[in-house]
């Protein structure tokens, strides 16, 4: 009997696309198997556990390529790289939080202007969008 799973069987688990696991693949992130003769891809249970990494990876916010280098520092003796890559990470989502605050505020500010004009003359929020930073 051979062992691992299917590339459908895979996805399905992991809860991926086909896909999915196919441009992984081409990028370098997993490997692909051996085909056999008139037979299927069988897929190693540690597969599942790389592509387990990359999507818990990827809600943190990190890219498919900061993926790349935390896979190749996964053998543990890395850890200062690993810190510093967690870290820049968290400054950057630090300053996007920032960023949507920002945003944010500004829309609630062109909502209540909207609010209070009653319907009265053009939309505060249109004019706000057409005017230049």
């Amino acid at each position: 009997m051979q062992q691992g799973m299917t590339i459908g069987r895979l996805a399905k688990a992991a809860g991926v696309h086909v896909e999915t696991i196919r441009y992984y693949q081409r990028i370098g992130l997993i490997p692909e198997p051996q085909k056999p003769q008139g037979g299927h891809r069988r897929y190693a249970p540690a597969v599942m556990e790389r592509i387990t990494f990359i999507r818990r990876a990827q809600q943190l916010g990190f890219s498919l390529e900061e993926v790349k280098k935390l896979l190749s520092f996964s053998d543990g003796r890395s850890r200062k790289e690993v810190r510093q890559i967690a870290e820049t990470k968290y400054e950057l989502l630090g300053a996007r939080v920032e960023q949507l605050n920002d945003m944010r505020a500004k829309l609630r500010h062109l909502i209540d202007l909207a609010k209070q004009s009653r319907g009265a003359g053009p939309c505060p929020i249109i004019t706000a969008l057409k005017e230049p930073e």
